[in-house]
């Protein structure tokens, strides 16, 4: 088996100035990246129309299927545009009002909701959390408040209001600009920022569809609201990201690690892939190596089941954005070959999905440790039953055939799958068998006599759904 497969979970790298260069994002392909984010928070449509089409062309001339995601910026609170950076004290007096640029000594603020959300005794964080002012009074659309922790604000930094964000809309008129330019551009994803309930991810479909495409939405779980509503909005996504930023800001630092499990738990059941976000790698952005703390946090989110592992400022703004990538995939391969990591998740069938289907990778799951075969072969057209054996994180790897790209590119979320683009659909007989032995042989690195399982559809291999699983033997 070639070195390639010995990495099972995926690496999601945020695309910036440090990395936005063809060259660079070869190297952090074959440093172990898998999905490339773009933030619509930063960015013109056109430069991020430049860098999805770069992306594909760097990774079609590599011969590999990475993804784009497409993150929506949400209803972001933002400060406005200052006249200069602002040193605040404990015990200052401020002045917010909704407006996109500083008048007289008022701060502005680019949410016209503000005064509606808060009222005395109302927390405002700033710039995650390391600014933070409370609320006297709200008066004539004004916000007067005192600050509790003093620091310097900047233009464009953050502010949140926990747990007061009623009058947000889920999908803003800019996130509907960039979902036309994602299906535009055929992005692989699309990630929905702040999701509060299940209707949030309604609607970003809907739009979606409204656009005539399908591109699975992967819902960003940053607010309170979305940890009570945590079952029904992982039912109707089609990934989940633990957001850990706004989230640690919405509730506290205390809850997050908690509520990562929760997530993961959650997600694991709906056998849908979900995505651990946000600082594990921070130090790196100016440091060469990271914490013990942060390598620490890396493992453990794998242990607690991830498919996926985030980087942000590490990739997009880091001094060592490619040794960042390197690192977290030795995190990554040194924590799934210890013995704490739990392959062969049992679960039970889950009546919600596609019971057949279901029994089919459970099936093949059990034959893997019962021939001791080195990789289950899936034959997957839209990589839908392909992604249910991912979630038994099954202790070989699951090499995915199909005869479509964008399922080959959508499966860099999904654990343990490594995606390859054959035009195989036909019935199975010897001569294809011949040409699975010699892409095994070659393509994977397999040897005469190793034995895999496969599973895929009769009596069109790929074109149907899958109804069967067998055990193969190389070369006979």
């Amino acid at each position: 088996m070639k070195d390639i497969f010995l990495k099972r979970t995926k690496i999601v790298v945020t695309l910036g100035p440090a990395t936005e260069t063809p060259e660079m994002v070869k190297e952090l392909i074959l440093a172990g990246a898998n999905v490339f984010r773009l933030n619509t928070s930063h960015g013109t449509m056109d430069y991020h129309r430049e860098k999805i089409r770069m992306i594909k062309d760097v990774a079609s001339k590599m011969g590999v299927y990475a993804a784009t995601l497409v993150d929506l910026q949400g209803p972001k609170i933002r400060i406005g545009n200052l006249k200069e950076e602002i040193i605040i004290k404990n015990g200052d007096k401020l002045v917010f009002e909704h407006s996109n640029e500083q008048k007289g000594d008022i701060i502005p603020v680019d949410y016209e909701g503000l005064s509606n959300d808060v009222s005395k005794g109302s927390r405002i964080l700033i710039d995650d959390g390391k600014l933070e002012v409370v609320v006297d009074e709200v008066n004539d659309n004004k916000v007067y408040a005192t600050v509790t922790n003093g620091g310097v604000l900047k233009s464009r930094k953050g502010l949140n209001i926990p747990g007061s964000t009623a009058s947000l809309d889920a999908v803003t008129p800019k996130d509907v600009d960039f979902i036309k330019f994602a299906v535009e551009e055929k992005a692989d994803l699309i990630a929905l920022s702040f999701v509060r309930k299940k209707e949030d991810v309604l609607l970003c479909k809907k739009y979606i569809n409204d656009f005539n495409s399908a591109i699975p939405v992967v819902s960003k779980l940053e607010k309170p609201d979305a940890i009570q509503n945590l079952c029904e909005i992982v039912s109707v996504s089609d990934a989940i990201m633990v957001a850990r930023g706004d989230l640690g800001i919405e509730l506290s630092p205390v809850d997050v690690p908690i509520c990562q499990k929760l997530i993961i738990d959650e997600a694991n059941k709906q056998r849908k892939p979900v995505i651990v976000a946000t600082q594990m790698l921070e130090s790196m952005i100016n440091e060469p190596i990271p914490t013990r703390a942060e390598s620490s946090d890396v493992a453990n989110a794998i242990l607690d089941g991830t498919d996926a592992v985030m980087l942000s400022g590490e990739t997009s703004v880091g001094k060592f954005a490619l040794d960042a990538v390197k690192m977290m995939s030795k995190i990554a391969i040194s924590t799934e070959g210890s013995c704490f990591y739990k392959f062969d998740t049992d679960k039970e069938l889950n009546d919600d999905i596609a019971l057949t289907r279901q029994a089919v990778v459970f099936g093949a799951d059990k034959m893997l440790k019962y021939v001791n075969a080195k990789a289950i072969l899936s034959f997957s057209h839209f990589g839908y039953s392909t992604r249910l054996m991912s979630k038994l994180k099954p202790s070989a790897p699951v090499i995915m055939v199909s005869d479509m790209e964008e399922t080959c590119r959508k499966m860099a979320l999904s654990w343990g799958v490594y995606p390859f683009c054959k035009k195989w659909d036909a019935t199975v007989d010897q001569d294809l068998l011949l040409k699975v032995d010699e892409f095994l042989i070659n393509e994977v690195g397999l040897k005469q006599n190793d034995y895999v399982v496969i599973t895929g559809s009769a009596p069109r291999l790929i074109s149907g759904r899958t109804n069967f699983v067998r055990v193969h033997k190389i070369g006979t």
